[in-house]
């Protein structure tokens, strides 16, 4: 289970400190990867990659978007394993320059969101819900002990520590895991480290089937529009959520994913969620944007009953249960 949590040390009470102890070692080499200056020990960031020439092409003529990418500009991910704040460069967008609409709910499923949640406000449930961000691990103990439980609650529930996958849009944009893609005529395979999750979308010109089956990644069926190509996925199993906000889904989502390399080390990706059931209106991401690894692979992380998910709710429980019996 380490190099999961190795990515979100927010967890809380003892889990957190002995995932975070683990992490040492892990973060100490990722520094050192992220750039020091020679002879001094001195932490420096990476400098954005450059464009780096036009996207290559497969042999249909279609870009080509093979490859392993990470978020950002940095072609990395150890600029968010480090300790301190994670590098500006390491974000999808900046929302001050592209900022994001927030998703337009239907007032019942709003207030869904606000239950399943337990009433906790949208800028705590980024803290220490998402993980990632900053100040969190060390805020957490001075958090009052009624949302100290709460978030106890929550982290129980969530999908990565019941070992359910993320599923579409999810896999791009849930976290900031390292994506891999495999592209050849005819498909796109998309691969992550999340519990080594994966989907194939066939871009062979074929429609959709009448009624498909749901699964946790739906039935994507790709085609190109100039050098863009476009993923509509419909069939998403409703286990699944599309933020870790709990933005939850019907059967009748569709998504549309655009997917364009704008060049040899930068593609960008922008999704529209349409869900009459749940939402007021279509929801479309702001432009994410990805860079080419400059080395790293997909991390090794499997997600199993026995392995992670018993072993992590257990000890979440018995933290949980210490801390509600404390005066």
């Amino acid at each position: 289970m380490f190099p999961y949590f190795r990515t979100y040390c927010v967890i809380p009470g003892a889990v957190m400190a002995l995932v975070c102890m683990v992490s040492l070692p892990v973060r100490a080499q990722q520094k050192s990867e992220a750039g020091s200056a020679p002879g001094h020990g001195v932490q420096t960031r990476l400098q954005p990659l450059p464009d780096g020439g036009p996207a290559p092409r497969l042999t249909d003529g279609h870009p080509d978007f093979s490859g392993v990418w990470f978020q950002g500009s940095l072609g990395t991910e150890n600029a968010q394993l480090t300790d301190g704040p994670p590098d500006p460069a390491t974000r999808a967008f900046d929302p001050k320059v592209t900022p994001e609409e927030k998703p337009s709910f239907q007032p019942w499923a709003l207030e869904k969101i606000k239950q399943d949640n337990l009433n906790l406000d949208e800028k705590t449930l980024r803290m220490y819900g998402d993980g990632n961000q900053e100040g969190g691990a060390g805020n957490y103990p001075k958090l009052p002990k009624s949302i100290q439980l709460a978030l106890l609650d929550l982290e129980i529930r969530k999908l990565s520590t019941i070992c359910l996958p993320h599923g579409v849009p999810g896999l791009f944009l849930n976290g900031a895991h390292g994506v891999q893609l495999v592209a050849t005529p005819g498909q796109l395979v998309q691969l992550t480290d999340v519990n080594h999750d994966y989907r194939v979308v066939l871009t062979d010109g074929r429609q959709h089937t009448k009624d498909p089956d749901p699964s946790f990644n739906g039935e994507g069926i790709g085609h190109w529009e100039g050098d863009t190509l476009v993923i509509d996925t419909i069939g998403i199993d409703e286990r699944t959520r599309n933020n870790n906000l709990g933005w939850f889904h019907s059967d009748q989502e569709h998504v549309i994913e655009r997917l364009t390399r704008t060049s040899e080390n930068y593609l960008v990706y922008q999704v529209t969620v349409e869900d009459p059931k749940v939402l007021l209106k279509p929801w479309t991401s702001a432009t994410h944007r990805y860079s080419l690894s400059r080395g790293p692979k997909l991390d090794e992380w499997y997600c199993t009953a026995d392995s992670y998910s018993e072993e992590n709710v257990q000890t979440l429980k018995d933290q949980r249960k210490r801390l509600a019996e404390q005066k």
